[in-house]
């Protein structure tokens, strides 16, 4: 399905439980997964009725990479991560969002991906913190 410029953008209320809003970039709305085990961020196109990457606008899809770069770049900052996971599945929220997580050998997930392993940990007191440190890598 291709973007409509004209209709309004819904976040799926799935992914807004996830965690926090950090903020919006020029094409992405970005919220932290409240997940102590991993240091995890999602972008979301703000663009009405999206599932693949494929169905942005091409200057949009050139945006989204852009800002997947930025997003990568300070996540390992601030998580000092050796390996950042990006990934848009969809099977869960069909809705278009892009996973990016930063991986450690041996975090609770470790080799595999972290979809569906384990119970999510929320970061309880230590939210707050997160939320700011991500927020001024990513100047939002």
């Amino acid at each position: 399905m291709i973007a409509d410029p004209a209709a309004p953008f819904a976040l799926d209320p799935r992914l807004a439980a996830d965690g926090p809003a950090l903020g919006d970039l020029p094409l992405c709305h970005v919220r932290l997964v409240d997940d102590a085990r991993f240091f995890w961020i999602v972008l979301i196109p703000r663009r009405a009725r999206l599932v693949e990457i494929m169905d942005l606008p091409a200057q949009d899809r050139s945006v989204l990479m852009e800002e997947i770069a930025l997003a990568g770049a300070a996540l390992k900052s601030e998580s000092g991560c050796e390996k950042l996971n990006v990934a848009a599945l969809g099977n869960m929220v069909s809705q278009l969002h892009v996973h990016l997580v930063g991986r450690r050998a041996g975090d609770a997930a470790w080799p595999g991906p972290v979809f569906g392993v384990g119970t999510r940990e929320p970061l309880g007191t230590g939210l707050d913190a997160r939320v700011e440190r991500l927020r001024a890598a990513l100047c939002l």
